[in-house]
């Protein structure tokens, strides 16, 4: 690459100071009204009821590049015009269809045979909705972002921040933590007892799981260094990246698994929070990252260093999260970590209808909580991504907690679910009973479940396009009709690779 252009390039990703929290919050506010359309539509208007996948990339694709790019200085216009398609809809009639989802539960007659089935239900957890929406939105803003940022069109306050602020890609790293959080209690809900297994076999396993994206890292940075690529050095360092910090988190999580039986995840998550705010502003490390020279290896990557601390705390506030809404009550892990291990196969079943108003008032204390205690550290302390520390942790959770709640009354109003008692059939003596619950729209549009089931790869995918795309374009110096093309045309391709692989998993993590 042209040496004045890499430089100009660095420059020009580079001193950004980002924008307000209220205004981030309005751009992303564009996924929401965009499901609320797609909601609408497919629960209003029979022939939508399975939807083409052109229709759902202008749905739920289109809306999200328009808001950071187009729309970006008005997002709240953007919301206003598909609320108002919204509201429309709403006036015609709701399409009475449902698909009953069999769940036994317990009338006293249950008998030491059954434990081995009862242990079948407890291995799998039912889909959730909302929680689908949320990665799949979270993993194409971001995906768009990491291209868009490289263009005119996209605003430099959205551009991630040189030290302190928040932006809209600032939100895209630390949500993808949240999120990767969010899935790791998923381990927990099946096999709580993971909890009490040996250190040296957890991090094993683990090991075998992360080793991959380690692997991604080191490929990363060797095509980085090898085609000299323009690169933001106080992103996380000359060495480390994203992928690096990614392939320890599970690992780290690990050494908490004993922790977590004395201590509420949440307070957990928040008091690594805690420390790492201190080591930032009492043990110096703030100081080292601002202005220490990268005179070795060590210090030549100490935004990674430092940030990983802060990064765990974010996961650890998604694992959080992940025990609240993924089993069928809020209250599910708590009660499950204190049983003896003899006890625990016959607790509550997984499969268990969700008790969603209970799930929405949890969470709607939790987002409750963090924004209070984030309006109440910043009144002292900046938001920065870069150190990771306590006012970006809590910015996270709050604004993640908030939209996934978001989602969660989105399908509370648009597909309520119906719960009946009938007798099993399947029962000789007629005294089993089967919970039926109902819901019109008990998964995510087939696009977004497309997106969540090879997610990491489609990350990965938009990572090689946007160096691609880098490489063969002189993207800061496109037209803004050039570069909504370009984009268009990328966030096609990444959604139809989605798509493409709709029934099948490429890799899992």
């Amino acid at each position: 690459m042209h040496g004045d252009y890499k430089t100009s390039k660095e420059a020009f990703v580079s001193g950004a100071t980002g924008s307000t929290v209220l205004h981030i919050t309005a751009i992303c506010s564009v996924a929401l009204s965009s499901i609320a359309l797609h909601s609408a539509l497919t629960s209003r208007v029979a022939v939508f009821r399975s939807t083409s996948f052109f229709v759902e990339w202008i749905l739920l694709s289109v809306p999200l590049l328009l808001s950071m790019t187009v729309y970006a200085e008005a997002p709240g216009v953007l919301s206003v015009l598909l609320s108002v398609a919204t509201a429309v809809l709403l006036l015609l009639p709701s399409i009475e269809n449902g698909t009953a989802l069999p769940t036994r539960v317990d009338d006293g007659t249950t008998s030491t045979r059954d434990i081995g089935d009862r242990s079948a239900f407890q291995a799998s957890l039912p889909p959730l909705r909302a929680l689908s929406t949320y990665r799949a939105h979270m993993m194409l803003m971001t995906v768009l972002s990491i291209l868009a940022v490289d263009f005119q069109v996209f605003p430099r306050a959205l551009a991630k921040c040189e030290t302190y602020g928040v932006s809209l890609m600032d939100l895209g790293v630390g949500s993808f933590v949240f999120s990767q959080g969010i899935i790791s209690a998923i381990p927990l809900l099946k096999d709580p007892s993971r909890l009490r297994k040996p250190l040296g076999y957890k991090l094993f396993d683990t090991l075998k799981k992360v080793a991959p994206v380690a692997i991604l890292g080191l490929i990363r940075l060797m095509a980085v260094k090898g085609t000299d690529y323009p690169e933001h050095v106080t992103e996380y360092g000359v060495h480390w990246n994203f992928f690096v910090t990614l392939s320890l988190l599970p690992l780290l999580e690990v050494f908490t698994h004993r922790v977590i039986f004395h201590m509420p995840v949440a307070l957990l998550g928040l008091w690594i929070g805690v420390v790492q705010q201190c080591l930032l502003s009492f043990a110096g490390l703030g100081d080292i990252l601002l202005n220490a020279p990268r005179s070795n290896v060590v210090f030549a990557n100490k935004e990674g260093l430092i940030s990983l601390l802060g990064y765990f705390s974010i996961h650890i506030m998604g694992l959080s999260v992940g025990t609240i809404i993924l089993p069928p009550r809020p209250s599910f892990f708590r009660k499950q970590i204190v049983l003896p291990d003899d006890d625990r196969s016959t607790s509550l079943d997984l499969v268990a209808p969700r008790q969603t108003t209970k799930t929405v008032a949890e969470l709607f204390s939790y987002a409750f909580v963090w924004w209070g205690l984030f309006a109440f550290v910043r009144l002292k302390l900046d938001v920065s991504r870069r150190m990771v520390n306590l006012p970006y942790v809590l910015w996270l959770s709050a604004f993640n907690t908030s939209f996934i709640l978001g989602y969660c009354l989105l399908d509370f109003f648009f597909f309520p679910a119906r719960i009946s008692r009938v007798k099993d059939s399947s029962d000789p003596a007629g005294k089993r009973l089967i919970l039926e619950e109902c819901s019109a729209g008990s998964r995510a549009p087939l696009l977004l479940e497309a997106i969540n089931k090879n997610s990491l790869v489609i990350f990965l995918i938009a990572n090689v396009a946007t160096g691609l795309i880098n490489l063969s374009v002189k993207t800061m110096y496109a037209s803004d009709g050039k570069a909504l093309l370009i984009l268009g045309g990328y966030a096609y391709c990444l959604c139809a690779f989605a798509w493409l692989f709709r029934n099948r998993r490429l890799w899992r993590f």
